[in-house]
């Protein structure tokens, strides 16, 4: 980029790449996300009691539905049927999709996985996760000696 100082005209070079970099970067930093996104898409918040994980899965069968814990580690998978059409009907435009689906989520604590809920309402899938006790915080008293 040119600028004028006080002598006159002069050219920084190193500036000129930096721009050019940022600049290509905001061409580009779009292509790739749709590929990148994550599916189905999750919510997970926590308590001192639980952890909720809640997803998205419209269209799918809870019987299609499989949930496992190993750990701290919560596993969904599943299937998203593909929809037929009627005799003589045709696609007019196809944006949902459909076959298998894998997610892994790191739990920010160990659970009690006996006591895991999952339940499914209008497409949402809920997910409650009790806390281990081994895995609560314990107050220490402290003695004196």
């Amino acid at each position: 980029m040119a600028r004028i100082g006080r002598i006159g005209l002069s050219w920084d070079p190193l500036r000129e790449m930096e721009q050019l970099e940022r600049d290509w970067s905001k061409l580009f930093s779009g292509f790739g996300r749709a590929a990148a996104v994550k599916y189905p898409p999750v919510n997970v918040f926590t308590s001192e009691e639980d952890v909720v994980v809640t997803s998205e899965l419209p269209g799918v069968n809870p019987e299609d539905v499989d949930l496992t814990i190993t750990g701290d580690v919560l596993t969904l998978k599943g299937t998203r049927r593909r929809q037929e059409l009627g005799e003589g009907q045709t696609w007019h435009r196809r944006e949902r999709g459909y076959g298998d689906f894998y997610r892994t989520i790191q739990l920010p604590y160990n659970v009690d996985s006996a006591k895991v809920e999952a339940k499914y309402n209008k497409g949402i899938l809920r997910i409650t996760l009790p806390r281990a006790e081994a895995d609560k915080p314990r107050k220490i008293s402290v003695k004196t000696a």
